[in-house]
């Protein structure tokens, strides 16, 4: 477990899967943001990455600000961002905001099917 809050937990899933469960809001956001970056500085140059935010039910900008810190690290470190995978309202959010095209995949979940973006 990377950060655990009473509002949002952050850990690594099948080794390179940084996820997020619970509330993620603007509280929570900054130390969100800070453990995935300080855990992306840390792996190989190269490593193929994922991001799984189906476990947020509430879609906020503050998620989608952790999300983008997230990607300048994939950046910066030269790790490779496989997918990205959002909850039905944070897909709903990331279509309002026209974000999708800044990430290489985007998959949403829900009731209804996942939508694979390139």
């Amino acid at each position: 477990m990377l950060l655990e809050r009473k509002d949002a937990t952050l850990e690594v899933v099948d080794e390179h899967v940084l996820t997020i469960r619970g509330e993620a809001d603007f509280d929570s956001a900054g130390p969100l943001a800070q453990a995935g970056r300080h855990w992306l500085a840390d792996q190989p140059e190269q490593t193929e990455v994922s991001f799984d935010l189906t476990g947020v039910q509430i879609a906020s900008s503050a998620v989608l600000s952790v999300l983008l810190v997230w990607v300048r690290s994939v950046n910066r470190h030269s790790l490779t961002l496989r997918r990205v995978s959002l909850s039905l309202p944070l897909q709903r959010l990331m279509d309002i905001t026209e974000l999708a095209p800044l990430l290489p995949v985007v998959e949403s979940t829900g009731a209804e099917s996942a939508e694979l973006r390139r």
